[in-house]
């Protein structure tokens, strides 16, 4: 008799799991992925902050150091070399975008729909914009940062940048972190 009890919730077991299965095929909805514990997010965006300090100041010392004329490689070449290479190695995304719709670089425009709205946001004063996602099935925060200009020097290679109003967004830059 247990022995065919088993077998008969064994049945049942498997066809919960196929009706469950099933379910998500037909209505496309994917299973609830757990949330991140409060804690988790929070030590994320602190990541955020960090790297996103280092970043910033790393481009306003390669700029201020290194960066005497027209001809010289631009500090925001520089960066987007830099998270490409960042990006590639698989910790966090980080990219480069503008916010002044005369990009340097055709590739360094907002690509989805979180940046885009980002972009707004930061244009409409705030300093950051951030969302929990989830990227096969994993929790993800993306974060976007303001990138003002913040040396005369980012005019030799930015003309228009001249016309924007001091600590107005000309840039951003674009964070995706695994939330652990």
């Amino acid at each position: 008799m247990k022995k065919k009890t088993l077998v008969v919730l064994g049945l049942l077991a498997a066809i919960a799991v196929g009706v469950v299965g099933l379910r998500s095929v037909v209505t496309g909805a994917e299973p609830t992925p757990p949330q991140p514990s409060q804690a988790a997010v929070a030590r994320t965006q602190k990541m955020v902050q960090t790297l996103d300090s280092i970043y910033k100041n790393a481009v306003v010392l390669i700029t201020d150091k290194y960066v005497h004329d027209e001809d010289d490689f631009a500090a925001g070449s520089a960066a987007v070399l830099l998270f490409e290479n960042i990006s590639k190695g698989g910790s966090h995304q980080v990219r480069l975008i503008d916010a002044t719709g005369m990009p340097y670089d055709e590739k360094n425009v907002a690509r989805d729909d979180f940046e885009k709205e980002g972009i707004k946001r930061l244009k409409a004063g705030a300093a950051l914009y951030e969302q929990v996602v989830y990227r096969d099935g994993k929790p993800q925060l993306r974060a976007l940062t303001a990138v003002p200009v913040v040396m005369q020097k980012c005019v030799m290679c930015h003309e228009h940048y001249a016309d924007v109003k001091k600590g107005d967004p000309i840039g951003a830059i674009s964070y995706t972190v695994p939330i652990e």
